[in-house]
């Protein structure tokens, strides 16, 4: 499996879900989609909690970094 495929669709797709949230909340008033903002940062800082805890998204490690 090639961990960089996963790393690399998964960065749009929070960025892109992050600010529909946002959208919505800002159209529609309700506050509760300004949650919008965790994927929005997760995407930009290429960082997700749910990999470490899931471990799906993890890049293999080099022989040489143990």
């Amino acid at each position: 499996m090639d961990y960089n495929k996963i790393r690399k669709t998964c960065r749009p797709i929070r960025i892109v879900l992050g600010l529909v949230l946002i959208t919505i909340g800002f159209i529609t008033g309700n506050y509760w989609f300004y949650l919008g903002v965790l994927p929005l940062a997760a995407g930009l800082a290429n960082f997700c909690p749910l990999c470490i805890i899931s471990k799906k998204c993890d890049l293999p490690q080099d022989s040489e970094s143990k």
